[in-house]
């Protein structure tokens, strides 16, 4: 009788996994904040965000932890980080674009409304430099421009809150060698 043994996490196999599952959540805060008529991309909301991403890496890294070695270094923690970070931004940012294009086309416009609304508020900017900074905003508000940037700028900083994440769920192997 052959005996079957189960191979040993890997951080991409980690990665993938909590990166979907981060994709999923993401998606969810996303609707449910836009819903509720909240803007994720500034103040509490995107708060909120960061707090749900390094309680996943959080997670990952126990999970990575608990189903090989016990232990984890600190370039096998960023490398399920970046996983994540890659995995959940092309998701998240796939759907962004799908929702923006086919679903809420008004979203843009939304977004665009709310900028100038600030701008006015500040009163720093006259009515000719409001709009001309709301031109060049323009020309990056558009869903193929909002998926591009979902995906750099969702790796980098979820990224970044890996490398945090990190240093603190390491764990390295005192006999490395055994």
């Amino acid at each position: 009788m052959e005996e079957t043994t189960t191979p040993a996490v890997t951080t991409r196999s980690a990665g993938i996994r909590y990166g979907l599952i981060l994709a999923v959540v993401s998606i969810a805060y996303f609707l449910i904040f836009n819903m509720l008529g909240v803007d994720v991309s500034q103040g509490p909301g995107s708060w909120g965000r960061l707090v749900y991403c390094a309680a996943l890496i959080f997670l990952a890294h126990k999970y990575f932890k608990d189903n090989g070695s016990g232990f984890m270094s600190f370039g096998e923690g960023f490398g399920i980080s970046f996983w994540m970070a890659l995995i959940s931004s092309v998701i998240s940012s796939v759907f962004t674009y799908i929702y923006v294009t086919f679903i809420d086309t008004g979203f843009i416009q939304q977004m665009m409304d709310r900028t100038r609304e600030a701008m006015e508020e500040k009163g720093s900017m006259s009515e000719d430099q409001i709009d001309q900074a709301m031109n060049i905003t323009a020309k990056f508000m558009t869903p193929g421009m909002l998926l591009v940037f979902g995906v750099i700028f969702g790796i980098i900083i979820i990224s970044i809150v890996g490398l945090v994440v990190t240093i603190f769920t390491q764990k390295k192997n005192p006999e490395p060698f055994v």
